[in-house]
């Protein structure tokens, strides 16, 4: 029997006879012994090893760090590395990561350390670094609830590229979301400096891009690119090298911008700016193809989608002018009886390309926030009389129906009487929220539908969770202690989590943005649900 089995049964048997007694008192003095383990570091006692960072020495011990870190262990226990019989050893970090050392190397002895925006992304590669895995979730779960403060601070674009690199996906996922579906966050001078060219290749891939349109990206690219021009002014290049880099990012970035989505008069302006002057022959090729779809010369740009990135050209982002939808805001949420219905109504143009413009698409968009009720009722068809239960869905859902389609009927015989034109388009829900006070989309539903006669109405459920949205307000979680009190995993008193859907002062306002864009048979949607 090993030694921690003998202790087992031991205290086992100890656990018995005192139980019999009724004298026995478990006693947690864990937070002494804690104190006992901080004053070690506080007051540099009994140190057996010295970590040099950037010039500045700290006292440390050998048992603590190989506790804490298994690259430590390795490094001051395995004789193949010539640290473990050193007695002062040069770490290399960054200046940024250097300057937080101290607070990291603390969190050895004491388990606390205090992260904000700025600096829980050099602590974090200090955690990776040196493989200190319960840091490492302690940082990631610090961004993944302050993703909005992130980006209003301008430290957004450097998580997302970090995560991404060092294979954190799940933040890197919600970094990458935030961006797509809030462009105009990451459209600060330091953001576009923070942005590499590979990050800005694979957002302007993105089909769900949420933007104005598609001649405000095209700023945002020019002005990334005149952040590009700055840095290359900086460098030791030659002016034949620095023209020749430039060349190449023009051609690299500008190939994933949608020029078919722009109108002709869009079109026209940006034969003036000196980007295309300077760039002619390229710019020139893009514009006649955008051209051509807009003039419904459809045959001219065939060539162009034999490749997937050509097909991309002629697919639509997710435009948010009034021309391609609306915003769905229901105000007093919390008065709103169950099975409310709000409906709203807009019309959009019934192509991206500038022809057949003079007859609109005419939609209606049901919301029912609070559940689905089907009342009790009958069917009547040609077999006879149905009964059809009453029925009630806890779920949020979302109705639209092209009016524009024509009511499908049958004839006597009961075929289709009436089937009226097709509507293609790809339908976007925008969900707004709150993180941290901070307002945005934090959700985005896609589906692809074809309309007629036969197929009026789409109903799409789950945009938001029905029980999440309807849950009463200020409850504390789970994970939380009562207001006031101390959270487990917090140092300060915790508050009761805000509702994450509803927005406005008093928290009763729920906002949804409809985007519904055409889409033809050439238009490549991947794999929308």
């Amino acid at each position: 029997m090993s030694y921690a089995e003998d202790l087992s049964t031991a205290s086992s048997s100890q656990k018995t006879k005192d139980e019999g007694a009724d004298e026995s008192l478990e006693v947690d003095n864990s937070k002494s012994v804690l104190l006992k383990i901080a004053t070690l570091y506080a007051e540099q006692l009994m140190s057996d090893l010295t970590l040099e960072v950037a010039g500045v020495g700290y006292p440390a011990h050998r048992l603590i760090l190989c506790a804490s870190s298994e690259v430590f262990q390795i490094m001051l226990m395995n004789r193949e590395w010539s640290e473990w019989r050193e007695s002062r050893i040069v770490l290399q970090e960054t200046p940024i990561a250097a300057s937080v050392f101290p607070h990291f190397l603390k969190y050895f002895y004491t388990g606390q350390i205090k992260i904000s925006h700025q600096t829980v992304l050099p602590v974090l590669s200090l955690a990776d670094k040196y493989n200190v895995k319960d840091l490492v979730t302690l940082c990631l779960e610090y961004m993944s609830e302050h993703i909005a403060q992130a980006a209003k601070r301008g430290y957004l674009i450097s998580w997302m590229q970090y995560t991404m690199a060092c294979g954190h996906d799940d933040v890197a996922k919600a970094c990458q979301n935030f961006v797509k579906w809030n462009v105009e966050w990451v459209w600060s001078d330091g953001e576009l400096a923070e942005l590499e060219g590979d990050s800005l290749l694979l957002l302007l891939q993105q089909s769900d891009l949420v933007l104005h349109n598609e001649m405000s990206l095209y700023h945002f690219v020019v002005r990334w690119l005149d952040k590009q021009r700055e840095r290359l002014n900086t460098s030791d290049l030659s002016e034949a090298e620095k023209k020749s880099h430039l060349d190449s990012l023009v051609v690299a970035v500008f190939s994933h911008v949608r020029f078919p989505m722009m109108c002709p008069n869009q079109l026209a302006k940006l034969l003036l700016c000196p980007l295309t002057q300077e760039h002619k022959e390229f710019f020139m090729d893009r514009m006649a193809i955008a051209m051509s779809y807009q003039s419904g010369q459809y045959e001219r740009i065939s060539e162009v989608q034999q490749t997937e990135a050509g097909r991309l050209l002629f697919t639509p982002r997710l435009y948010t002018e009034d021309t391609w939808g609306g915003v769905l805001a229901v105000d007093n949420f919390h008065s709103l009886p169950c099975y409310h219905t709000r409906t709203f109504i807009f019309s959009t143009r019934p192509s991206m390309a500038d022809v057949a413009q003079d007859k609109l698409i005419e939609w209606t968009v049901d919301l029912y926030p609070k559940g689905v009720w089907f009342r009790k009722s009958m069917m009547i068809v040609w077999a006879g009389t149905y009964d059809v239960p009453e029925a009630v869905l806890r779920t949020v859902r979302l109705s639209i129906t092209c009016q524009t389609c024509p009511q499908y009927s049958v004839n006597w015989l009961g075929e289709p009487d009436t089937l009226g034109p097709e509507v293609r388009v790809k339908i976007g829900i925008l969900v707004w929220g709150v993180q941290k006070g901070v307002e945005h989309v934090v959700s985005v539903v896609e589906r692809v539908h074809r309309f007629s006669g036969q197929s009026r109405v789409l109903n799409i459920d789950g945009a938001l969770d029905f029980d999440e949205l309807n849950t009463p307000l200020y409850s504390p979680a789970a994970a939380h202690t009562k207001q006031g009190s101390r959270c487990p995993k917090c140092t300060d008193a915790c508050e009761a989590p805000e509702p994450k859907h509803l927005l406005g002062k008093h928290r009763d306002q729920l906002r949804i943005q409809v985007v519904i864009m055409p889409l033809t048979d050439y238009c490549h949607v991947g794999a929308l649900p």
